[in-house]
C-alpha cells in the first residue's frame, strides 16, 4: 500500500507501452535473408496450432509451447519496425517493454514487475517485446557477492520461467545479443540477425524516407551514390534526411524556392556519422585522437577509481537498505506476533461472551417456561373461581325469587287480613251508624272513602 503511494511500485502501462500496430513489412527495407527468416518465423505462429494441438506434440511437450524470437542487430536495422510488423501481422497489439521500466532499486520488485508484463500480455493477447533485451537476460553472475547480483540472476530466473510458460509470441531485441544468459538460447525458437544493409538495399531506404509527391528534391540528388558512399544503417539514413531537410529550410530565401539538394543529403550523413563518433568516445580516446600512454592509463586509473568509489558507496547502501529491510522483517514479525496473541485473546473473550449469552438464554427461557405454567395455573384457577360465582349468582337468583314469591303470598295473606279486619270494621261502623241517624247520602260517601283508602293501602303494599 505505502509503495503505491509513494508512486515506487508500477503497474499497467507504467510497465510497458500499448501500442496499436500501424507499421508492416512493407514500410521496411531488408535483405533478403532476413526477410526469409521473418516469413519462417510468422509462418511459426500460422501452424503453432496445427503442431502443438492436431499433432499433439502439445501434450508431449506441455511446457515451451510460446513462439520466442531474438532480432540482434546492429541499431537502425529494423528491429523495432519488424517487431510492430509481426503484431500487425496477427493482428494483435504491441506491448513494448523496457528495462529502465522493469528494473527497480526495491528488494523483488524487479521479479514482481517481469510477471506483470508478462500477465498483462495474455490478458491483451498482445505480443511482447522486450527493447534492449540483453540487459534484463544478462548473464547472470557465478559468484554471488552482494545484494545486487543475487536480485539479478533472481531476475533472470524469473524471466526464463516465464518464458518458459508463456503461450503466445514474445519478440527479443539486442544490439549485443553475445551478452544473452546462454540459458535464452534454448528457449529462444527462432534467431534473426539484422544485418547492415548493402548498397542496393540502402538506396530503397534513401528512396522511401522522402515523400514521392510532396518532397522538393533537386535535380541534382542520386540516392545512388549516396548509398555507395556512406555504408550505414536504415535508423541512420532516416536521422540523415530529416536532417538534411532541416539545413534545407534554414537556408535564406522564400520557402516555395527551396529544395533539398545532394550537398543537403551530404552534410547531414557526415553530421550523423560525426554523432555516432561522439558517442563511440571513451576514456582511453576521450577526444578522438591519439593521447600519450601515460596520459591514458592515468585518465583511466581516475575513472577506475571514480567508478570503484561509486561502487563501494553503491554496496554501502545496499548494504543499509538490507539492514533496513531486516529490521523491517523484524519489526513486522513482532507485529505479526502480538497481532497473533490479541486474536487469541479476543477470540478467547469471545468464546467466553457467547458461552455467557448462551447460559442468560436458557435461563430466560426456563423462566419464560415457568411464567407460562404459571399463567395456565391462574387461568385454570379463574376459570374455577368464575365457575363458582356464576353457582353462587345463581343460587342467589334462586333465594331472591323464592324470597319474593313468599313476600308475594305473605302480601297477599296480608291483603287478605286487611281485606277482612277493614270489611268488619266497616260492618261494626255500619252497624253503629244504624243506630245513629244519619243522612243516608252522609253515609254513603264515607263508605266510598273507606274503600278508597283499602285499595290505596293495597297497592302499596303489594309489590
Amino acid at each position: 500500500m505505502w509503495r503505491e503511494i509513494l508512486g515506487l511500485e508500477k503497474k499497467g502501462s507504467g510497465l510497458a507501452e500499448i501500442l496499436t500496430p500501424r507499421r508492416t513489412f512493407s514500410d521496411v527495407i531488408l535483405p533478403e535473408e532476413t526477410r526469409r527468416q521473418l516469413y519462417e518465423a510468422l509462418t511459426q505462429i500460422e501452424k503453432h496450432r496445427l503442431i502443438f494441438t492436431q499433432w499433439g506434440l502439445g501434450e508431449r511437450h506441455p511446457t515451451g509451447l510460446g513462439l520466442v524470437f531474438n532480432f540482434a542487430g546492429p541499431p537502425g536495422t529494423g528491429k523495432t519496425i519488424c517487431a510492430e510488423a509481426v503484431a500487425y501481422a496477427l493482428g494483435r497489439k504491441l506491448l513494448r517493454v523496457r528495462y529502465s521500466e522493469l528494473e527497480s532499486c526495491w528488494a523483488g520488485e524487479t521479479g514482481k514487475n517481469i510477471r506483470s508484463v508478462f500477465r498483462e500480455a495474455r490478458a491483451q493477447d498482445a505480443v511482447l517485446f522486450f527493447d534492449e533485451a540483453d540487459s534484463v537476460a544478462a548473464r547472470r553472475f557465478s559468484n554471488v557477492q552482494i545484494g545486487y547480483e543475487r536480485e539479478a540472476n533472481q531476475s533472470v530466473n524469473i524471466l526464463l520461467k516465464e518464458v518458459e510458460e508463456h503461450e503466445g509470441v514474445v519478440v527479443f531485441a539486442t544490439n549485443m545479443a553475445a551478452n544473452f544468459d546462454p540459458a535464452f538460447e534454448r528457449r529462444i525458437r527462432t534467431h534473426i540477425l539484422f544485418r547492415i544493409p548493402n548498397a542496393a538495399e540502402r538506396q530503397r531506404i534513401w528512396e522511401v524516407q522522402v515523400h514521392p509527391d510532396k518532397t522538393p528534391l533537386g535535380a541534382d540528388v542520386d540516392f545512388r551514390k549516396l548509398a555507395e558512399r556512406f555504408e550505414i544503417a536504415g535508423g541512420d539514413i532516416r536521422n540523415a534526411v530529416l536532417k538534411a531537410a532541416q539545413i534545407a529550410a534554414a537556408e535564406e530565401g522564400p520557402d516555395e524556392t527551396k529544395h533539398l539538394l545532394q550537398r543537403h543529403f551530404v552534410m547531414a550523413t557526415e553530421q550523423v556519422l560525426a554523432a555516432k563518433q561522439v558517442m563511440q568516445q571513451n576514456a582511453v580516446d576521450p577526444l578522438g585522437g591519439a593521447l600519450p600512454v601515460q596520459q591514458a592509463v592515468e585518465g583511466a586509473e581516475k575513472r577506475l577509481q571514480a567508478l570503484d568509489d561509486d561502487l563501494q558507496a553503491c554496496r554501502t547502501e545496499l548494504g543499509m537498505l538490507e539492514e533496513t529491510q531486516g529490521a523491517l522483517d523484524r519489526r513486522l514479525g513482532e507485529r505479526l506476533t502480538a497481532a497473533a496473541g490479541q486474536w487469541e485473546t479476543v477470540s478467547q473473550e469471545t468464546r467466553e461472551l457467547r458461552a455467557a449469552v448462551n447460559q442468560e438464554m436458557r435461563e430466560l427461557r426456563e423462566r419464560i417456561e415457568a411464567l407460562g405454567a404459571g399463567l395456565e395455573e391462574q387461568g385454570r384457577r379463574l376459570a374455577q373461581a368464575t365457575e363458582g360465582q356464576e353457582r353462587a349468582l345463581q343460587a342467589w337468583k334462586g333465594e331472591q325469587e323464592t324470597a319474593r314469591a313468599e313476600l308475594t303470598t305473605q302480601m297477599s295473606g296480608l291483603e287478605e287480613r286487611l281485606k277482612s279486619r277493614f270489611e268488619e270494621r266497616l260492618e261494626a261502623r255500619l252497624v253503629r251508624a244504624t243506630l245513629i241517624p244519619m243522612p243516608r247520602a252522609g253515609a254513603l260517601t264515607l263508605g266510598g272513602l273507606l274503600l278508597l283508602a283499602a285499595g290505596a293501602l293495597g297497592h302499596f303494599l303489594l309489590p
